[in-house]
């Protein structure tokens, strides 16, 4: 007896467990349900059919007035679904037949009105069938524009070897999600290397070019011990797979042994060198080269920068629809000057403030797809790095001064991952 009624008291108890999961599950269930329902009701329509009514009340029966409830199913048919936009034009009818009834309006003319609201209604109706049907194929198309973004820009670990490590990308295009404008940062066994570009052009076009610039990136960072052949291998490819008049500007950079950073650019904007100490400086090539696919047009060859990244040094790679980025007054956002003034020990935080910056000097939509990858090498307690004491190969350093405190680092950023 007592084992029954210890079976039935835990039986009892996981029954009532059970019937407040379901009385939960339930009001949790209501509740999305009555969301849902208050989602698709056509607030404004019906607010215009209760104004129509009360005018007509107030002023007296008149055709006009009730000429007016067929604005309620039109309006309906961009917020409603078709359902939502029969039920409308079926109150407008019943109360502008009950208004007519009422105020004695000649049955000729009361035919005419009613007649126009179903048609109207009905119209309306097909018309919200359509837009629901387009809207179903927009988010399709979204679905498959953010599953090629992740395919193709995968994203980047906060912290990737040495480095941590932070992105940002825009596409010009915001319902596609997904542009031109490509970054890839991959260890290898001859160190971190990284590559940002952006490809001529935009569209479906530019997004497969980029997606072939970064596969060839990837398997050639893990092949080729030299970074001059990395850069070799998609230059071929792309002299192969590219029309004649298309290319893709780029910066590849390694970072085979500590305290040097290995430098490519084939014709992109050059990257930013942040010092310890908080200062800005460009590193612009010593010799220009041609943008990736067009080396056999010109014969020019990229060269390889050499440059010093000490501890709390910081890295920033970017694409011209930053810089090129204009405000009202066509004025050029000023990149160094913005890193100078929100630099700090985080990349993630430098980019927000980058990121919130930008968006406020364009107004809030950018007209080229934009992408920032910055890298920070923290500072590591025990002795420094070596580092060369000189700049091989490059050309001017064009230096900002910093507003504000030196960044200066902290910690030890550790990690493996592939962009």
């Amino acid at each position: 007896m007592s084992q029954d009624r210890e079976y039935v008291g835990e039986h009892g108890r996981k029954g009532a467990g059970r019937n407040r999961i379901l009385g939960t599950g339930a009001a949790a269930g209501g509740k999305r349900a009555a969301a849902h329902v208050a989602l698709g009701t056509p607030v404004l329509p019906l607010l215009v059919v209760a104004a129509v009514v009360l005018v007509d009340l107030a002023a007296g029966t008149a055709v006009i007035w009730l000429s007016l409830l067929a604005a309620a199913p039109a309006l309906a048919a961009a917020t409603s679904r078709p359902r939502g936009v029969l039920c409308v034009g079926l109150l407008a009818g019943i109360l502008g037949a009950l208004l007519g009834i009422q105020g004695g309006v000649h049955s000729a003319e009361a035919a005419a009105v009613l007649s126009a609201l179903a048609a109207v209604t009905l119209a309306s109706a097909l018309a919200s069938a359509l837009r629901w049907r387009r809207e179903r194929v927009l988010a399709a198309v979204r679905s498959v524009a953010e599953a090629a973004q992740h395919a193709v820009l995968a994203p980047i670990p906060s912290s990737v070897g040495p480095f941590q490590v932070a992105v940002r990308y825009s596409a010009a295009a915001a319902e596609a999600r997904i542009g031109g404008d490509l970054y890839a940062l991959v260890p290898t066994p001859y160190g971190v290397r990284m590559i940002i570009g952006d490809v001529r052009g935009k569209g479906l076009p530019a997004v497969g070019t980029a997606a072939l610039v970064l596969g060839i990136f990837r398997e050639a960072a893990y092949d080729e011990p030299d970074l001059l052949a990395v850069v070799g291998r998609i230059e071929r490819s792309l002299a192969r797979n590219l029309g004649f008049d298309d290319f893709v500007t780029a910066v590849v950079a390694g970072y085979p042994e500590p305290g040097r950073l290995e430098v490519v650019n084939c014709g992109h904007a050059p990257p930013l060198h942040v010092r310890a100490d908080g200062h800005v400086s460009s590193v612009d090539p010593a010799q220009p080269a041609p943008p990736l696919g067009l080396r056999g047009l010109t014969g020019e060859t990229p060269s390889l920068q050499v440059l010093p990244l000490a501890d709390g040094d910081q890295l920033l790679l970017y694409t011209d629809g930053v810089t090129e980025a204009r405000d009202h007054g066509r004025a050029f956002y000023p990149l160094a000057e913005g890193l100078a003034r929100h630099v700090s020990d985080e990349p993630a935080a430098t980019l927000d403030a980058l990121d919130a910056e930008l968006q406020a000097h364009v107004g809030g939509r950018l007209h080229d797809d934009a992408a920032l990858l910055l890298l920070r090498k923290p500072t590591v307690q025990g002795p420094a790095d070596p580092a060369p004491a000189v700049l091989t190969g490059a050309g001017s350093l064009t230096t900002v001064a910093r507003s504000g405190p030196a960044a200066t680092g902290s910690g030890v950023g550790c990690g493996m991952g592939a962009e």
